[in-house]
């Protein structure tokens, strides 16, 4: 299903593609198709954002609430920092590329000239107030959470929920905790788990609807200005392709060459058949069984280990999606005049970073990433629109490279780890 569904997208982009093309080429007056049309692309914007707060919120206790806080102690709290730290690096190249490659700047400017022009003075001051200084961001993170979940504010969600997911379960492992409360405690656990997997069914509804917003998002887009998105595709995709291969072909080897002083590329080839896997089924869940034999018949990792750290990583560690969102962010920042700045791009990372942890083993995880960077970046409902229909079209593509950077990164932490903390049982075969 996944793959016809990957097909059907692929599909209603290129038709929405071929079809606003034309309707740009013709100089006919699309004022009409587009008012008939853009509700069907607007709805599935409504959608996604209808469920990302509920996702994330679920998400990030049961997540967090997983979390065995005793079994391995050191070595646990080790994988977590590595998962931490490579979703920072991940995020920091991601910026520096999208602000290299720019998307969105120059000629394309003035085709977004009559779009921007109605909504720029907005987001300056939205911006100005937003990115001011890092103790706002700071103070934004603690809110009442009922406040949070009503308006939205992402990173007030994420802290909370992680805290409370935490909470919960240093409760349960107390030892001063009773049984008869663990039991009570358990059917919280199993009420979020079951109201996540119900949030993840109406993603995959949202998600069989994609396509027909998809095709509307595509076909208005391309009506209203025409060749002067193609630049900004190009430029993002292989942007993004070049941060992933940088990051495994680079940020990986220097990372695991510090820990081990072991040959990193050695490791790649070890685990290129999960890599491989991941990159085909654009799923780290689909490809986790090929993660666990290769660490274990490759690269000899202690089972007991891989056991902890892949499944772990396939649920927060988001490396691909935070080298992918900055370039949207820029897309985004180039096409409606914000001024990012240092901070912007401070915040910008940061909250890539701790939101990433939230949609791990989501469909269309990073769509609900995006819309708490385009609400942090101040753009009203139709620019996030715009952008999110951009992402639509071109996110099959993307994601095949960003799951494959996830993959390869949980196992080159698992490898990592093993080896600081003496948990391989055998040397790499040459």
């Amino acid at each position: 299903m996944r793959k016809n569904l990957m097909f059907q997208i692929l599909l209603a982009f290129v038709v929405g593609l071929v079809l606003g093309v034309v309707l740009w080429v013709t100089n006919m007056d699309v004022t009409n198709y587009v008012k008939w049309v853009s509700p069907f692309g607007n709805v599935l914007v409504s959608m996604l954002k209808m469920i990302v707060v509920p996702v994330i919120f679920l998400s990030l206790i049961s997540g967090s609430a997983s979390l065995p806080t005793g079994k391995f102690g050191k070595v646990g709290l080790k994988v977590i920092v590595w998962y931490f730290l490579t979703s920072v690096v991940a995020a920091i190249i991601g910026s520096f590329l999208a602000l290299l490659f720019n998307p969105g700047s120059g000629t394309s400017m003035e085709a977004w000239a009559s779009l921007a022009a109605a909504e720029t003075t907005t987001i300056s001051a939205t911006t100005t107030s937003a990115s001011g200084a890092l103790v706002d961001l700071l103070l934004s993170m603690f809110q009442n959470p009922f406040a949070a979940l009503a308006n939205g504010s992402f990173l007030a969600i994420i802290v909370f929920s992680i805290a409370f997911g935490l909470a919960l379960k240093m409760l349960y492992d107390d030892k001063n905790t009773s049984d008869a409360y663990r039991s009570k405690i358990d059917s919280v656990f199993e009420l979020i788990d079951v109201c996540k997997e119900g949030t993840f069914k109406l993603v995959d509804w949202i998600l069989a609807y994609s396509p027909i917003g998809v095709f509307a998002l595509t076909s208005v887009n391309f009506a209203n200005y025409g060749s002067a998105l193609f630049g900004p595709y190009v430029s993002l995709a292989i942007g993004v392709i070049c941060g992933v291969l940088f990051l495994i072909l680079v940020g990986y080897p220097i990372m695991v060459f510090i820990v081990t002083r072991t040959n990193p590329y050695k490791v790649l080839l070890q685990i290129k058949d999960a890599s491989l896997t991941a990159f085909v089924t654009r799923s780290s869940a689909a490809a986790l069984p090929v993660s666990m034999k290769v660490a274990e018949d490759n690269i000899h990792v202690d089972p007991s280990l891989s056991a902890f750290s892949l499944p772990l990583g396939a649920t927060i560690n988001m490396d691909g999606v935070c080298v992918h969102l900055p370039f949207f962010a820029v897309l985004a920042a180039n096409m409606f005049g914000v001024d990012l700045g240092f901070s912007g791009l401070a915040i910008l990372v940061l909250t890539t970073v701790l939101a990433s942890i939230g949609t791990g083993g989501v469909p269309g995880g990073s769509l609900m990433l995006l819309f708490i960077i385009l609400q942090n970046m101040g753009l009203s409902t139709e620019q996030t629109s715009i952008i999110v229909g951009l992402a639509l079209g071109i996110n099959p593509i993307l994601d095949m490279f960003e799951t494959m950077n996830n993959v390869t990164g949980d196992l080159i932490c698992t490898y990592a780890v093993a080896k600081n903390s003496g948990m391989i049982e055998d040397s790499i075969k040459n």
